[in-house]
């Protein structure tokens, strides 16, 4: 449209563009103070790393990679007083991150955002009552409780039907939620023990309670394979984790900029150079 308007070529206005995008200026004596990390899907279906400010959800920076060299590069430019300011920095469970965070900014606390956390619990239950799902024989009760009502186990328990039943026709019964949720977990008690530590670490880091969320992620109860994993990366990285439940910042800024990059994406048909799509990013962030 530029290039229509102005009657020059596409390539010029690029050009131009890239001249004065906000990522040729690069200020290396400031940092804001809460920052968050991830990667998105770009060029050549390739990993890019980029940090945003927790607060006012500007982009710090995109690189083309999201190698841990690279990563450490980049911010080791900045000198140690500024990066000292920094106080928090928000991430995945991306394990050279953390390591990555602490080295660089030695008094941020990290956090482990909250979303990816009770996405891993889901995910680890999920694969428990899959595996029990598939002891039953298919159209059987069994396997319809487990296979057809899975978003049930997921929601949270305080949440779920208690009064009203309805009829239900793949069991051919009349029942609440609840009901199908405790019909489901009576077939395993493995099952239904890792229900119950899913349910309780996710209240107890919405309510932000540190110390029952401690107690859970220590505790020796017989639960799924999947779910005893998740939770010895959770012991692993205990500190972090009482961190999302002691502080409010998250990921969740990050992943909805990285929603408008792939819609940004989309409407290109793609990028097949990463200079090209920063200038586009830097473009709509200037536009708006």
């Amino acid at each position: 449209m530029i290039a229509r308007q102005t009657s020059t070529s596409t390539n010029t206005v690029q050009r131009v563009l890239e001249k004065y995008s906000p990522s040729s200026f690069e200020d290396t004596d400031w940092l804001p103070e809460y920052l968050a990390f991830d990667e998105f899907r770009g060029v050549g279906r390739q990993l890019h790393f980029i940090a945003i400010d927790g607060h006012t959800h500007k982009i710090v920076k995109i690189l083309p990679t999201r190698l841990k060299k690279d990563i450490i590069n980049y911010f080791k430019r900045f000198p140690i007083t500024v990066r000292n300011k920094v106080k928090t920095v928000t991430m995945d469970l991306n394990y050279y991150y953390d390591i990555m965070a602490k080295e660089l900014f030695p008094n941020a606390q990290v956090i482990l955002d909250r979303f990816h956390i009770v996405q891993m619990l889901n995910r680890s239950f999920n694969s428990c009552r899959i595996q029990e799902m598939k002891k039953h024989k298919k159209g059987s009760r069994e396997y319809n409780l487990l296979k057809y009502y899975w978003k049930l186990y997921l929601k949270p328990f305080d949440d779920l039907e208690k009064v009203k039943p309805c009829y239900q026709s793949r069991l051919k019964d009349t029942l609440t939620q609840e009901q199908i949720v405790a019909d489901g977990l009576s077939l395993n008690n493995e099952l239904e023990n890792t229900y119950n530590r899913m349910q309780d670490i996710s209240k107890a880091l919405k309510d932000r309670d540190t110390k029952k969320l401690r107690s859970l992620i220590q505790s020796k109860d017989h639960v799924g394979n999947m779910m005893h994993t998740t939770l010895n990366t959770f012991k692993r990285n205990l500190h972090d984790i009482l961190n999302a439940a002691k502080f409010d910042e998250s990921n969740g800024c990050l992943e909805g900029t990285n929603r408008k990059i792939k819609q940004i994406e989309r409407t290109a048909y793609g990028y097949a150079n990463f200079n090209h799509l920063v200038t586009r990013i830097d473009c709509k962030r200037q536009i708006k």
